[in-house]
């Protein structure tokens, strides 16, 4: 993103990045609202092609170990019970018209079959595609660790072996005002990151990568 940009106003239901150094569009535009319009449905297509966009994420030898679940409203009794499992905080995302479950296969598929540490790193990748592909569609997504896995496991009969990471509210953007009191205040809130001397270190643990 240009450093100009983060200055500029933005269309409603944005708030680009305002990145310390420039980065792709796509990156700078992707956010999380809370604020969906739950009267806009989203396409199967649109679906499908945010699932092939993750579908093409790297992983660990190519496992491949993700796994989405699928609530589109084609199936009004699933799309509930998906909505069941959001909890309280989250109650806000019913309001999508779509959501989707990831989930991580525990072990490798090749000989031995050990335990893949490195499966929920490769789920996030695959997760940030779709992400950045419904960034593209102009659609928002929003990542949520706030539902119950256990429920959700029996509910869609997840079979041992395979760990339910996050639920994904996926639509257009909406009007705030659906939204309480304290998360319009959120929603408007200026996008912050921990400056990267905190994150990016020059060869050895503390020492800041910088200019």
């Amino acid at each position: 993103m240009d450093p100009i940009a983060k200055h500029l106003p933005h269309a409603p239901g944005q708030k680009p990045a305002p990145a310390d150094h420039p980065v792709a569009d796509l990156i700078g535009r992707r956010w999380s609202p809370r604020a969906i319009d739950p009267d806009r449905p989203v396409s199967r297509e649109a679906v499908l092609t945010l699932l092939e966009a993750a579908r093409w994420a790297p992983s660990c030898s190519n496992e491949q170990p993700w796994r989405f679940l699928v609530f589109d409203g084609a199936d009004p009794a699933a799309l509930e019970s998906a909505r069941g499992c959001l909890k309280p905080g989250n109650a806000w995302a019913r309001r999508a018209p779509v959501l989707l479950l990831t989930v991580a296969c525990d072990a490798w598929n090749r000989s031995g079959g050990g335990p893949n540490r490195l499966a929920q790193h490769d789920v996030g990748l695959a997760s940030e595609n779709l992400a950045l592909q419904a960034t593209a569609l102009g659609l928002v997504t929003h990542f949520m660790g706030g539902f119950y896995p256990d429920q959700a496991r029996i509910a869609f009969a997840i079979p041992e072996g395979y760990t339910p990471m996050a639920m994904i509210a996926v639509g257009f953007p909406g009007d705030p005002a659906l939204l309480s009191e304290e998360q319009q205040a959120r929603e408007s809130s200026p996008r912050q990151r921990k400056p990267l001397p905190e994150i990016a270190f020059a060869g050895t643990w503390l020492s800041p990568y910088s200019r």
